[in-house]
């Protein structure tokens, strides 16, 4: 039998990865409607798609090619948006993992900037590699995403290239058509720099968050 993705509950101080409900649903839709300028070339559902939406990952996930997050604030209780483990990869035997693709990503425009996404990927990339084994970790997104690729690279995968025609396109209007997708990683031989960079990068988005709360228990 082949390997099958399932996602266990990670947590951090920021951020909770949730598998995926339905019942992270009503969440999803309050945070899908949230400023939708920042998405331009990441599909989001709209409030009224969650429920569909929901579904879809939920049946991607059946096949064992797909294990879903909710991404649920700590300091909230709310889901703010959502990820994935998505496309393994075992090429030295059906039951190693050898490399996972991290995707499906978006958040709320609230949750954008607070170190959510940051420790997500601490919590998604030290799993693959200090559990399952991988070699590497995969990152990919729309070529003209610049928000999204500076988002990849902030989090230390390294850019490998474009690839043409690669996917189709979510960008609104293009509907049928394919893109242009550039493609990032991680590998296990660069695993221990980048989790450095990482926990030291969480930590300052941590620090900000206890004072914000200690000055207004002072209030």
């Amino acid at each position: 039998m082949g390997f099958g993705l399932q996602g266990p509950l990670l947590e951090g101080e920021l951020v909770r990865l949730e598998p995926l409900e339905r019942r992270h649903g009503a969440d999803l839709a309050v945070a899908a409607e949230e400023n939708r300028g920042t998405y331009e070339f990441t599909w989001v559902p709209r409030a009224e798609e969650v429920g569909e939406y929901v579904a879809a990952q939920l049946a991607r996930a059946a096949t064992g090619r797909l294990a879903p997050y909710a991404q649920v604030s700590v300091a909230t209780g709310r889901a703010v948006g959502a990820t994935s483990y998505w496309e393994p990869r075992c090429w030295r035997a059906e039951d190693r993992l050898d490399a996972v693709e991290v995707g499906f990503t978006w958040l709320g425009a609230s949750a954008q900037g607070t170190g959510i996404n940051a420790e997500a990927k601490l919590l998604l990339f030290r799993h693959a590699f200090e559990v399952w084994g991988v070699s590497r970790v995969d990152l990919k997104t729309d070529a003209r995403n610049e928000r999204s690729r500076a988002a990849i690279q902030s989090v230390g995968a390294r850019f490998e290239g474009v690839l043409r025609n690669w996917s189709r396109s979510w960008a609104p209007g293009e509907d049928g058509q394919l893109r242009d997708s550039a493609i990032f990683s991680i590998t296990a031989e660069e695993w221990p720099g980048c989790r450095g960079r990482l926990e030291e990068r969480v930590e300052r988005f941590v620090g900000r968050a206890r004072s914000l709360v200690e000055v207004g228990e002072e209030g």
